[in-house]
C-alpha cells in the first residue's frame, strides 16, 4: 500500500473554469466536492494529479502555476499516480474514498491550454467517482488501497 499526502484541495463553481484553492472541504458519496462544478452523477467527480508533475512543468517551462491552475481538484505528493489505473481506489483522511474511473481525457482547447499553452489532466489526470464522503483538509494522508 501506497502513502502519500493532500498537498492541495481545489473548486471552481462551473466546469470549464480555473480552480481555486481552500484549506478544506466536504466530498460527498456518488456526487463530487461541494460547491465544486464538476460534482454530479457520473464518473468524473473528482479530477487528481501528480504535485511532482506540476513541479516539474513549471521548472521545465519557468513557470508558476500554481494549485487548481491545470483546473484538478486534488494534488497529491509521494505517490506515482500513473500506477493507479482504472478501478484503483484512493482513501484520503479518514473516511474518503474515491476509485478511479478514467485515466486522462480528450485534449481540447481548455481554458488551461488556452491560458499557459500547456495542460495535464488529458495526458495523466485520473478522474474518480466518490464511493465514500467525508471532509478532507490540505495534508491529509492519501492512501492507494487497490
Amino acid at each position: 500500500m501506497k502513502k502519500g499526502k493532500l498537498h492541495s484541495i481545489c473548486i471552481s463553481p462551473e466546469r470549464g473554469q480555473l480552480k481555486e484553492e481552500v484549506e478544506k472541504a466536504r466530498v460527498i458519496a456518488g456526487f463530487g466536492i461541494e460547491n465544486d462544478g464538476h460534482g454530479g452523477d457520473w464518473g468524473r467527480q473528482v479530477t487528481c494529479l501528480n504535485w511532482a508533475s506540476v513541479v516539474k512543468v513549471n521548472r521545465e517551462k519557468k513557470m508558476d502555476i500554481k494549485p487548481g491552475q491545470f483546473a484538478e481538484n486534488l494534488l497529491i505528493e509521494d505517490i506515482d499516480l500513473s500506477r493507479v489505473g482504472v478501478g484503483g481506489k484512493l482513501k484520503i483522511g479518514m473516511d474518503t474514498v474515491l476509485e478511479v474511473t478514467q485515466v486522462g481525457k480528450e485534449d481540447h482547447p481548455s481554458v488551461v491550454t488556452r491560458t499557459f499553452g500547456v495542460t495535464l489532466l488529458p495526458y495523466e489526470g485520473l478522474f474518480c467517482q466518490v464511493l465514500k464522503g467525508g471532509d478532507i483538509k490540505k495534508g491529509d494522508l492519501v492512501e492507494v488501497l487497490n
